[in-house]
């Protein structure tokens, strides 16, 4: 089974910046794609940004010019740089991992709060 570790998240002020991370463990063979979703409180989860399975990135209008997405895959992570963050960045940020052969799963979600 595929366990995700995340971090990064925490308090930050608006226009601030915060990089969030996720490592997947474990023996992991074949394609797989990774990727974040937010969800908002009282609001569905949604996709913030992710790499498809052509290795295109695609990103939410909202975060598009802000938000950064990358990955190592000899670290099986994927990387989420959030720079100018606004109010209504603020969420639980969760890594989602994606293959034919594991299934799919999330992170443990680590929150983000923009405030000043």
């Amino acid at each position: 089974q595929v366990q995700l570790v995340e971090s990064g998240g925490g308090l930050v002020q608006p226009v601030g910046s915060l990089r969030l991370s996720c490592a997947a463990s474990g023996s992991i063979f074949g394609f797989y794609v990774m990727g974040w979703y937010r969800q908002a409180p009282g609001k569905q989860r949604v996709l913030v940004a992710t790499f498809t399975s052509g290795g295109i990135t695609n990103y939410a209008d909202s975060v598009k010019g802000r938000f950064t997405i990358s990955r190592d895959n000899g670290k099986k992570a994927v990387y989420l740089q959030m720079n100018r963050l606004r109010p209504e960045d603020a969420a639980v940020y969760y890594c989602k991992f994606k293959s034919p052969i594991y299934g799919s799963g999330w992170g443990q979600g680590p929150q983000v709060t923009v405030s000043s």
